[in-house]
């Protein structure tokens, strides 16, 4: 492991703690619904109806993964490379008799059999973290049965330019949407390097694994906010802030 990767995981470990910090309320929290956004659902409605073996790289706290049982998944294994959050996550599913089981392992490099799942699932915050793009794609194509899909909701490519000014949207001069990375400096990922893969790089490194683009769509919705009054300009409906993919093998 490198220093920028060994140092990114340092950066995630310690914003993990945050999943032991609020333990009993994440796990009330996966007692209810709406834990997938609706668009979600909707889009994955009929993968999900065959009730499909899912593999959820960087699975973070966990609450998509109990989501995507709740939604038709037969069995989710999720794959973070944080001790730390994969420990609090299994223990949820645990309490919760979901069937999750969790893997501490890099992505790429995923220790999983060929051909395993039926439905890879990443997103939400999780692309910034790869540093080998076309790599990331071909273990999904590697692990996904044929037939099998990727789907994908995240954080828009061009969310690294946008200030959180509450009058009016802004680039930040200091970064570009065309910058091979940049350093975080808001929660959770603050101090960690980050990776800017822009749109056309995300699509062409899935089809260039044998993948076929089934849905694209963009969003101005962010998925994430702050837990404070932070209401940023940018979030008002002019810009991308999020989006969606869905491919097949």
């Amino acid at each position: 492991m490198d220093e920028v990767l060994a140092g990114n995981r340092v950066v995630w470990e310690r914003a993990s703690e945050k999943h032991v910090r609020e333990y009993d309320e994440l796990l009330d929290e996966a007692r209810r619904d709406g834990l997938l956004f609706s668009r979600e659902l909707e889009l994955l409605g009929p993968v999900l109806a065959e009730e499909p073996a899912v593999v959820h790289l960087q699975s973070g706290h966990g609450l998509d993964d109990i989501g995507l049982l709740k939604a038709g998944a037969r069995s989710v294994v999720g794959i973070d490379y944080s001790s730390v959050a994969a420990g609090a996550a299994h223990r949820r599913a645990r309490e919760l008799g979901m069937a999750c089981r969790y893997v501490v392992a890099e992505v790429p490099g995923v220790p999983l059999r060929d051909g395993c799942a039926d439905l890879v699932y990443t997103g939400k915050g999780a692309l910034i973290w790869m540093r080998d793009l076309d790599a990331w794609a071909q273990d999904i194509a590697r692990v996904l049965r044929p037939g099998g899909h990727l789907f994908m909701y995240e954080a828009h490519p061009a969310v690294p330019l946008w200030t959180w000014d509450e009058d009016q949207p802004r680039i930040r001069p200091d970064r570009s949407y065309f910058a091979e990375s940049h350093v975080n400096d808001t929660f959770p990922g603050n101090g960690a390097r980050e990776w800017q893969w822009n749109l056309g790089q995300i699509v062409t490194a899935i089809t260039a694994a044998g993948l076929h683009l089934e849905t694209l769509e963009e969003y101005a919705e962010p998925f994430w906010r702050p837990q404070d009054d932070t209401n940023a300009a940018a979030w008002s409906g002019r810009l991308p802030n999020s989006y969606a993919l869905l491919a097949r093998r």
